[in-house]
């Protein structure tokens, strides 16, 4: 028999001895979490899906809108706290050490007031927009990522949002001087180094910044509510998010 006939035999026997063996080999064992979110929709009716979904919604909502309106709600909180316009902050040690410190951090201060005076007005949006989440929404937005349910979310309310806020925010900005003050600080700008003197809506950007530091607490309460047990505050979100 030639080399490559011997060859060819060889790989054929092989090949048939590994078929069966390949057969009977056990199936690799699952790795914890593989498959679990969906084994876990899957043992749910929709209607349940639905309402812990809703449920999850408006209890982080409500804890959201609850932590930013509050007194400090923005300013105390390093993660949304409201900072200068990125048109002044090239120029804010400059402007610090020019004396203007005193003005600054008071100009930060109203913004930030500005913002959580306005936070209220989101209970009733998200209220509403919770109720219109179909059934197809709350199956793919359950196996979605750790904040899939605010960023929908997000898509759904923020064109409302800007415009419930923007009235709340212009008038305490307007009762507290804030445009003022900040009028007169990009007025100092251009007097010092590398101050180049653009100026921002300062409301559109404190409506802006309202609405990201609002949506930024309702994510970590998705979060909690994802994969802290402590947080599913009732059965229903106790048994949707319970696998996951």
């Amino acid at each position: 028999m030639s080399p490559d006939r011997f060859q060819l035999v060889i790989s054929a026997m092989l090949f048939s001895v590994g078929l069966p063996l390949c057969a009977q080999l056990p199936q690799m064992p699952q790795m914890p979490g593989m498959g679990r979110s969906s084994d876990m929709a899957s043992n749910l009716s929709d209607p349940q899906i639905a309402s812990g979904l809703k449920q999850a919604l408006s209890v982080g909502t409500e804890r959201a809108v609850s932590e930013v309106a509050k007194p400090g709600g923005y300013l105390e909180n390093t993660a949304i706290k409201i900072l200068l316009p990125s048109s002044l902050r090239p120029v804010e040690s400059v402007l610090r050490g020019a004396g203007q410190g005193e003005r600054i951090d008071d100009f930060i201060a109203s913004m930030n007031h500005a913002a959580e005076s306005a936070a209220p007005e989101a209970a009733k949006i998200f209220g509403d927009a919770v109720k219109e989440m179909t059934i197809d929404d709350a199956r793919k937005l359950l196996n979605g990522g750790k904040t899939s349910i605010t960023e929908y979310f997000k898509s759904k309310t923020s064109a409302d949002l800007r415009t419930a806020f923007r009235p709340h925010v212009e008038h305490a900005m307007s009762t507290n001087g804030v445009t003022q003050k900040y009028d007169a600080l990009v007025g100092q700008a251009p007097k010092l180094p590398f101050g180049n003197g653009s100026k921002t809506d300062i409301n559109t950007y404190v409506v802006d910044k309202s609405l990201d530091g609002l949506f930024y607490m309702l994510g970590e309460q998705e979060k909690q509510i994802r994969t802290n047990p402590a947080a599913r505050s009732t059965d229903l979100l106790k048994k949707v998010f319970g696998s996951h």
